[in-house]
């Protein structure tokens, strides 16, 4: 069984997402306590425990526990069933945050799964769904086809906004319940992910999306206008405005660099709050997009975040801009289950597994 010190670093729910994903994969059980320890209100919160049922749904595991505001929970993995499958996390808990725990297991499940999950799209302190998108779905469907099949906006509180995936699997993994799945046959038939160069930008895309209720004041037009001004005379820039029903009124955009082939994975995004001016929003996520450009990263730091697991799984190397606590609490989470060491140069932001 793993054991997972859930205040490490960053503390946060991404190591017990984490966690789940690869238990799943591994057939590896695993206790995690001191669950969100530094947080303000530590403990699960009911998104957390929303990942830990749908798993469960799933594949037949089980948490010993799994309740809203435990500090410690111990989780027993079970074989994914693929098929359809529904989740309602309530209220504006994160979409895209809940499928860090439920898509690399489906990417190496043993067949096609659909996943349905209805709550926050945009919301604080997650990936906006565009991002998730436009950004992290391209690097996993080098490893199987993903396919969108419907996207809802959901601000806070109401939430009530949904995503819907398709994914079909192209190299099931081999979990084995002592934890060993990552035998020689099965990553030698993988690509490694090699994202240590800069893709040179030919062109600036992204989407500044609003609710409805915000069309009058032309949100998204400001938004995307006030970006454009920061990004300047570089490459092209596309920014896409548009508007959308959502229970809560709500702001968003998104922008990521494309090259000639079409490849983005460079990203920034900012989101709207009342009182926070449109023009701020976009400068906002205009100039994290120009920060992250100046450096020589090839990916920015979220989307490096995010791609640890899958980088711990095929071997490889990313170059981020700097290596943040979520990158070190991934590392730390996905060496407990997989058995693999990390180099981590912080000086030049690589990370790398042989």
């Amino acid at each position: 069984m793993a054991h997972i010190d859930g205040s490490l670093l960053e503390g946060g729910g991404q190591i017990l997402r984490t966690a789940l994903a690869l238990s799943m994969l591994t057939g590896r059980p695993f206790r995690a306590e001191r669950i969100r320890r530094n947080r303000p209100a530590p403990g699960l919160k009911p998104q957390h425990l929303s990942a830990i049922k749908a798993l469960a749904r799933m594949s037949g595991a089980w948490a010993r526990g799994a309740a809203v505001g435990a500090g410690e929970v111990e989780f027993v993995p079970g074989p994914l069933r693929p098929g359809a499958y529904s989740f309602d996390i309530g209220t504006a808990g994160s979409v895209t945050l809940m499928m860090q725990a439920l898509l690399l297991p489906c990417v190496f499940a043993r067949g096609d799964t659909i996943l349905r999950i209805t709550g926050g799209t945009d919301t604080r302190w997650s990936i906006p769904v565009d991002y998730f998108t436009h950004l992290i779905l391209p690097v996993f469907r080098r490893f199987c086809a993903i396919e969108v099949l419907a996207v809802r906006r959901g601000f806070y509180p109401k939430g009530q906004g949904s995503l819907a995936l398709k994914i079909r699997p192209e190299s099931p993994a081999i979990a084995t319940t002592d934890g060993d799945s990552w035998r020689t046959e099965f990553r030698r038939n993988l690509p490694r992910l090699e994202l240590s160069e800069r893709l040179k930008p030919a062109a600036i895309k992204g989407i500044s999306a609003a609710s409805e209720f915000l069309a009058r004041a032309r949100v998204a037009e400001r938004q995307a206008e006030s970006a454009v001004a920061v990004l300047g005379s570089g490459p092209a820039v596309d920014i896409r405005a548009e508007y959308c029903r959502s229970a809560s009124p709500g702001t968003v955009i998104a922008l990521w660099t494309v090259d000639a082939d079409g490849r983005s994975l460079i990203g920034a995004d900012a989101l709207g709050a009342k009182g926070r001016p449109a023009e701020e929003v976009g400068r906002n996520a205009a100039r994290n997009l120009m920060e992250t450009l100046r450096t020589a990263a090839a990916v920015d730091v979220h989307l490096a975040d995010n791609l640890i697991p899958l980088l711990a799984i095929v071997g490889g190397t990313i170059k981020t801009a700097r290596i943040t606590d979520h990158i070190r609490a991934n590392v730390y989470v996905c060496e407990q289950f997989l058995g693999v060491r990390f180099k981590v140069d912080e000086i030049a932001a690589l990370v790398a597994v042989e």
